[in-house]
């Protein structure tokens, strides 16, 4: 079962783009004897998979460098936005963690500009450690409860998160 979860979060972090807590909160209910450990392997096949989305785009840039500079960009917009992603790649990172936006765009973004490795790792660790470890405290103080609870307020929160993440993004902007 855990071999299978690691899998499945390594599957939704690199592939298929498909929240996992629609698995993830039953699994937890009814293995709530295991649930750090679900929350632990799921956040590993994540980072497995984080590492070889970054890798991806890292490589698949300098493959396809030519035609989207060419077609896409120029070089001066691509340091702009490479120098974006230096001053705020980690909040960027972060959020794709922890909001329904896609992980994969935040690792091919990683790679594409080689953002710090171990930036990106930190960020993705400690966003996916937020989702699942959440999750799994969720679950652990309202047991069968926990969906209801995470459906009534999972706008709420993805609210409050997006404001804290702007407010923290736009601090560093008026900091700089």
């Amino acid at each position: 079962m855990l071999t299978s979860i690691c899998f499945a979060s390594f599957l939704e972090s690199t592939v298929v783009p498909i929240p996992l807590e629609t698995a993830l909160i039953p699994l937890m209910q009814a293995r709530r004897e295991k649930l750090w450990m679900i929350a632990t392997v799921t956040t590993i096949g994540c980072l497995i998979g984080a590492v070889i989305g970054y890798v991806v785009g890292l490589y698949l840039f300098d493959w396809l460098r030519e035609p989207i500079m060419q077609y896409i960009t120029n070089e001066q917009q691509f340091a702009q936005f490479q120098t974006q992603i230096e001053a705020h790649g980690f909040w960027f990172i972060f959020s794709t963690g922890v909001t329904p936006i896609p992980l994969q765009v935040a690792m091919l973004l990683a790679g594409l500009t080689d953002y710090s490795f171990a930036l990106y790792m930190l960020a993705v660790a400690s966003s996916r450690c937020v989702r699942y470890f959440g999750i799994a405290i969720l679950v652990y103080y309202f047991g069968n409860k926990a969906e209801e609870v995470i459906r009534r307020h999972k706008y709420k929160a993805l609210i409050g998160i997006s404001i804290i993440l702007v407010a923290i993004v736009l601090s560093q902007i008026w900091l700089a």
